[in-house]
């Protein structure tokens, strides 16, 4: 049986454990951090900042108390190197792994690069967590796993042929996952996200996510692009609705619940088209100047599928997951933060 995050929450803070948060200084693995310690964990986190930010640890540290704070120990590591991962696991309960190199334009241009962090890595976390006796090992999949499969929502047990290199990592991470559940009866889920969104998503650098790239753009005065036509889709998931989901993972009580993979995000599909257009009436609010932006066109994107929705049946019943976050009440919080830092 499942049971409410909330009530998962008040028995955390009341027993307190150990966990190991791989990419903590990024836009993810922060907000996890963040959680996590204002839950009163113990919380050892991992990071070679290559793609992690120390403002993202800064700022963390400016929400939490000094004494939630003090949990806290900072590694600065590489996954790529098997020492640096047993170091690391070594005395935790709970290992959520989302160190990777994100990106499916990055992957196509740098496959070798993405392999070494995406496959490498995870394998070097996986022996690494196992040898160390985690009770559960949560990793960060990806909704590119399904590829060219046509249908929606997208339901976890049918996926189709990858479209790039970044996909194909992803799904090595369940195959190996699965491998070592069955050979080595360790215990993994894996969470596919589809296009997490919030606070501390960094809007700079050639692979920025769309979102943070057109409220850094509309703030700023600059061109905002759309790939196609605009009425590409995708199922849009707040950051909250992810850290929810990655704690009621690693802590599920249902032994039917573990070894499984499961979609996380919210359950609609909103197009690009709408989304800007949602993104710009936030920005308006404080830049008036936004008021009459108009996005440019271009080509679609290689290795991008048309649309993308999720099926959340089986979190909410095997997990409990219940996301909180619409894409509108999720863009109302994430734009504060973005005219805030950007402003």
């Amino acid at each position: 049986m499942s049971i409410s995050y909330e009530k998962l929450a008040t028995q955390l803070k009341a027993s307190p454990r150990s966990w190991l948060v791989t990419g903590v200084a990024g836009f993810i693995g922060s907000n996890l951090l963040e959680t996590l310690l204002k839950l009163e964990q113990r919380v050892f986190g991992l990071d070679n900042l290559s793609t992690g930010f120390q403002h993202n640890l800064d700022e963390v540290r400016s929400l939490v108390s000094e004494e939630q704070w003090r949990r806290f120990s900072f590694i600065e590591g590489d996954i790529r190197t098997l020492d640096t991962c047993c170091s690391a696991c070594d005395g935790v309960e709970y290992v959520l792994h989302q160190a990777a190199l994100g990106s499916v334009p990055r992957s196509i241009e740098d496959p070798l690069t993405t392999n070494e962090n995406n496959i490498n890595g995870f394998l070097n976390m996986l022996v690494a967590a196992r040898d160390a006796k985690v009770r559960r090992f949560v990793y960060a999949a990806s909704s590119s796993t399904y590829g060219d499969h046509p249908d929606l929502p997208k339901v976890e047990e049918k996926t189709g042929k990858p479209l790039s290199p970044y996909a194909v990592t992803k799904l090595v991470n369940e195959l190996y996952a699965e491998v070592f559940a069955r050979t080595y009866d360790f215990n993994t889920i894996g969470l596919r996200y589809f296009n997490i969104f919030g606070q501390r998503q960094d809007p700079d650098g050639a692979y920025a996510a769309v979102i943070p790239k057109w409220f850094a753009g509309l703030v700023k005065n600059e061109a905002v692009y759309i790939n196609g036509d605009g009425e590409t889709s995708r199922d849009f998931c707040f950051i909250d609705n992810c850290v929810q989901a990655n704690i009621l993972a690693a802590t599920a009580p249902d032994g039917a619940a573990a070894n499984q993979v499961y979609n996380v995000a919210y359950g609609e599909r909103t197009t690009l088209n709408e989304l800007y257009k949602l993104i710009k009436e936030r920005v308006v609010t404080s830049n008036a100047h936004a008021q009459g932006a108009k996005p440019l066109y271009r080509d679609f994107r290689e290795g991008d599928v048309r649309h993308s929705l999720a099926d959340i049946s089986r979190a909410r019943t095997l997990l409990g997951y219940a996301p909180r976050f619409s894409v509108v009440k999720g863009l109302d919080k994430a734009a504060e933060w973005y005219l805030q830092s950007l402003g």
